[in-house]
Order: structure tokens, then C-alpha cells, then sequence
């Protein structure tokens, strides 16, 4: 069994360095930070986890500044967001701070993705909340592009951009890990659509054994890329 850590990261809490140390030294596996870049104030949308919202959801470190720490100062400790909201960033910059990121770890980024819960949150960045899951498919397919293209061009229904040059590349072929976050069956249906492995909340009340059943009996079908 491998055993990883999740912390939301903040100015109070404990330091990255310090953190990723302890951990490799005393052997866990991975360490997974989320993201938010800001809780408007307007609250429109509940907290999926009931409120009061913690403090810590306004108080979250980059995190890919933040594992880029992580990595600096660890040989073996696998770093991965957990999750990155896709569907607020902007996937050029993005693919660009993965394969970054996958380079500086030396191949040990593992890149947790969602669409978002927060409707204001995701309004400010751009997009509808009735868009955010299809806007996220568009966003990965277009990093994908990217990140196995030696010129990558790409035309989805929310992103375009013409024939450019893009490096580095990620060490992990063809790109890092995808790992969805995410309970619904629609969740689970696009796991088998375009990603690697699947990251459920720790409040998760299914049985393990019967989702695995279930995705081992969903037919894959990958996106092209």
C-alpha cells in the first residue's frame, strides 16, 4: 500500500520544505495540494462540505509554486495538485507550468484536475458554471496537444490557438499522470474518457471495491490528442 499526504498549503501552515522532507524521510509516498485563487465574497454557490467554508479555502498557496518547493529539496516523493481547477486557467500558461514542473521533479508530478464548485469563483476567471465541465475536457485536450506536439495547434469549442513551439516537454511520456477528482457517474465516465486514474474526496461514502468494479466495466475510449 502506498500512503500519500493532502494539505491545503497557507501562510500558516506548516512550511513546503519542511513538509516534503519529513515526509520522503519517513517514507509516504505523495503529497497532493489544492487550489483556489480567491472565495468571493458573494458566496453564491454553498460549500460542498457544509458550511461555515474553512479559512484555509482563501488562504491557499499557487500550487505549483508551492510544489516546485517540494520538489527542490526531495529525490523520491511523488507531488501532484489535488486539485487544479482547470477550468479557471488559462491552458497554455498551464501545460507550460506542468511540463515545467515535471521537469524540475525529474518525472514525479501527478496532475489532479477538476471543473470547480465555486460559481463566482469560476465566473471571475471567465467561465460559465454551466460550462465549467466541457471547458475543462477542452483545456486538457488542448495541453495535450501541446505536450506531445512538436508544433502544437489546437481548435476546440473553448480554446484556439494556431501552430506554436512549446517547451519543455513533460519528462513523463506522453504527459503526467490525469487524475479527476470527482464521486458522480458522470465523474467516473470521463476517468475512462481521457485520464489516467481517478481522485475521489476522502468523504467518499461508496465502496472502493464496487467503484473499481464499475470502472473496470465502463469501455474506455480515449480522446484523441
Amino acid at each position: 500500500m502506498k500512503i500519500g499526504v493532502f494539505i491545503f498549503s497557507t501562510e500558516y501552515s506548516i512550511r513546503m520544505v519542511d513538509l516534503a522532507r519529513a515526509l520522503e524521510e519517513r517514507g509516504f509516498e505523495s503529497l497532493f495540494v489544492p487550489e483556489h485563487t480567491h472565495i468571493p465574497l458573494s458566496r453564491r454557490t454553498p460549500f460542498p462540505g457544509g458550511e461555515p467554508l474553512p479559512r484555509e479555502y482563501s488562504n491557499t498557496l499557487d500550487p505549483f509554486v508551492d510544489l516546485t518547493a517540494a520538489a527542490v529539496v526531495t529525490r523520491t516523493l511523488r507531488i501532484g495538485t489535488g486539485i487544479c481547477l482547470v477550468s479557471q486557467r488559462d491552458p497554455i500558461v498551464t501545460a507550460k507550468a506542468v511540463a515545467s514542473l515535471d521537469l524540475i521533479s525529474e518525472g514525479r508530478f501527478e496532475f489532479g484536475i477538476g471543473a470547480g464548485w465555486n460559481q463566482d469563483e469560476l465566473q471571475n476567471h471567465g467561465t460559465r458554471y454551466e460550462d465549467r465541465f466541457r471547458v475543462m475536457v477542452d483545456r486538457v485536450k488542448a495541453m495535450q496537444a501541446i505536450w506531445t506536439g512538436e508544433e502544437a495547434s489546437y481548435d476546440g469549442e473553448f480554446t484556439h490557438f494556431e501552430p506554436a513551439w512549446s517547451w519543455p516537454k513533460p519528462v513523463q511520456k506522453p504527459h503526467p499522470p490525469i487524475l479527476l477528482g470527482g464521486e458522480t457517474k458522470y465523474s467516473l465516465r470521463r476517468v475512462m474518457d481521457f485520464c489516467d486514474g481517478w481522485m475521489p474526496r476522502g468523504n467518499f461514502m461508496s465502496d472502493p471495491k464496487t467503484v473499481m468494479e464499475e470502472l473496470r466495466a465502463m469501455p474506455m475510449k480515449r480522446v484523441e490528442t
